[in-house]
């Protein structure tokens, strides 16, 4: 096993560690672990609530559940000779659940989540359909999911960090927060809103005290969003094997990295859509000097994914147009065609026996695959869903006999308020 360089103590919250990570992006949060290219180094991470979400049959916590203070973040590590206009390199050596704790109160041990956020909270992306909050609990075991709320499903976790990322400038921080507050002001009371400005309240910046943590906690950007540094992109296949190269924008690259899943769809559509873990990464580091010019890597990270994903061979899709509910037309938009697959897919899986809230959080948590299938024909996208079918404990596809009815249990539970 690789040196642990960012430990966590499973007994404690993330604010009394022995290294406290953060929740905000800003260059001059404090790196307290620095690696040199070439190191190989294990991180443990965890769940993005910091064990605000209990393994119960209450949807209460998810309702409630303390959004101002996500993502927390392991990190930032400082990488050795890094410098701004770099290519740091990180590969995914291992990832996973926590080591040999298959039992325990923090998601992770043995167990993880998916959850509907209420409008109210940011909802999700069919939030307009689904506007309450529900939680769903896996368990896990010889690294397979299954759920007492979802019967007649099970699937092979795609186990992936769903945010990972360096340090912004000065300038970029300052970029992103005047961008993204010109958005709000176009609907400031929107509900959900358009985006999150900074947010002093729940700010954790590593050791910065006093008058410094009051001046970043002003200044930084919150995690919720991918960006020029990564950051959170929920991307599936950032599994074992994967290698990133993502921008350095400061001294040190200031890496940091959490908010692990045991298995996402693509999208992560339910918003907590993913089956939330805390857990480890073992990770190597190297740097390509000058490599953002070299190779025109200017505000994105690239990747090369890892070989580790579930080889699916059959598969089940359904596409959607970007025509509203209620017939609208629009021109060539994407994300509408994709929510109206996504619609298609449960309305599909309802017809089993599953309950409208139950096919969205397979959606969400199962290994789906989204593409845009068709982005030039006006003025309609075409975007698909593919669903794997050996998920199912039974036959999926339409036969003359009609649909297998499955009992759906208990059900997802649902916030009582």
């Amino acid at each position: 096993m690789p040196k642990v360089v960012f430990p966590l103590d499973n007994s404690k919250s993330f604010t009394d560690q022995q290294i406290v990570g953060h929740n905000r992006w800003h260059p001059d949060i404090p790196a307290h672990v620095h690696v040199k290219p070439g190191d190989t180094f294990r991180v443990d991470c965890r769940e993005w609530f910091d064990g605000a979400i209990h393994n119960d049959d209450s949807a209460d916590d998810v309702l409630n559940a303390p959004l101002p203070g996500v993502h927390v973040l392991s990190g930032p590590i400082e990488v050795e000779g890094a410098e701004p206009g770099d290519l740091l390199m990180v590969d995914i050596l291992d990832v996973g659940p926590v080591p040999q704790e298959d039992s325990g109160p923090l998601a992770g041990q043995g167990w993880g989540y998916t959850g509907i956020f209420a409008t109210q909270n940011g909802g999700g992306f069919l939030t307009e359909q689904f506007p309450d909050a529900y939680k769903v609990i896996w368990d896990f075991r010889g690294g397979v999911a299954t759920s007492r709320h979802i019967p007649g499903v099970s699937f092979v976790g795609i186990v992936h960090p769903g945010l990972m990322g360096t340090a912004p400038s000065a300038n970029l921080l300052a970029t992103w927060n005047a961008r993204e507050q010109e958005l709000i002001d176009t609907n400031p009371t929107r509900v959900p809103p358009l985006a999150l400005p900074p947010l002093p309240d729940s700010a954790i910046l590593g050791t910065l005290e006093g008058d410094e943590f009051n001046r970043v906690a002003r200044e930084a950007a919150r995690t919720a969003p991918p960006r020029e540094n990564g950051g959170n992109q929920d991307i599936k296949n950032f599994t074992k094997g994967t290698r990133v190269f993502y921008p350095v924008f400061v001294n040190g690259a200031k890496l940091s990295m959490g908010d692990l899943h045991f298995s996402q769809g693509d999208g992560e559509i339910t918003f907590c859509g993913a089956i939330e873990m805390g857990g480890f990464m073992d990770l190597g580091v190297d740097l390509i000097k000058g490599g953002m010019q070299t190779y025109g890597v200017s505000e994105n990270a690239i990747f090369m994914p890892g070989t580790t994903d579930p080889q699916f061979s059959e598969w089940l899709a359904f596409s959607g147009t970007s025509v509203t509910l209620e017939g609208k037309q629009h021109y060539l938009d994407a994300q509408l065609s994709y929510q109206r697959a996504c619609l298609h897919a449960i309305d599909y899986l309802v017809k089993f026996g599953y309950t409208p809230e139950q096919a969205y959080m397979i959606l969400g948590a199962a290994p789906i695959e989204g593409r845009l299938s068709g982005v030039v024909d006006i003025p309609n996208s075409c975007s698909t869903v593919y669903i794997p079918t050996a998920i199912f404990d039974f036959d999926v596809s339409p036969g003359k006999g009609g649909p297998h009815q499955v009992d759906p249990g208990r059900g997802v539970p649902k916030a009582s308020f």
